[in-house]
């Protein structure tokens, strides 16, 4: 199947970073930031909602690959935008830019790669490598 996703598509979602979205509460840091682990979440949830709609019925995209900095640390009751770029797309293989601003600053990037799969396809051959 041939997945004609359009060049250049971009995604934008914010979000107010909680006591839920913090480095002590995901166990990744002792202090209530903005945990990396958290934004790691923001920049796939943006990619992934970005090019879903150009998918055929029953197809989605996975998390393969992402590598990223964590620029600068951001308060609980922040507002925290993120923003993707669809750069490639090779037949089901996705990369995207990422990029996590706060109010102010860009705070977090990186690229993140994806992978086009048919969602029943994906889960029943999983399902029957966990029943071996």
């Amino acid at each position: 199947m041939e997945f004609n996703l359009t060049p250049e598509t971009q995604g934008q979602q914010t979000q107010i970073v909680s006591t839920t979205d913090t480095a002590i509460h995901f166990g990744s840091g002792l202090i209530e930031v903005f945990a990396t682990p958290a934004m790691v979440a923001l920049m796939e949830k943006t990619a992934q909602l970005s090019i879903q709609s150009q998918l055929p019925e029953g197809y989605i995209s996975l998390g393969t690959e992402i590598s990223i900095s964590h620029i600068k640390a951001t308060l609980v009751g922040t507002i925290v935008r993120c923003e993707s770029v669809l750069k490639s797309a090779e037949g089901k293989k996705l990369l995207f830019s990422v990029k996590v601003y706060d109010e102010k600053d860009l705070i977090g990037e990186g690229i993140h790669r994806r992978y086009i799969v048919n969602a029943l396809e994906f889960m029943d051959k999983l399902v029957g490598e966990s029943d071996e």
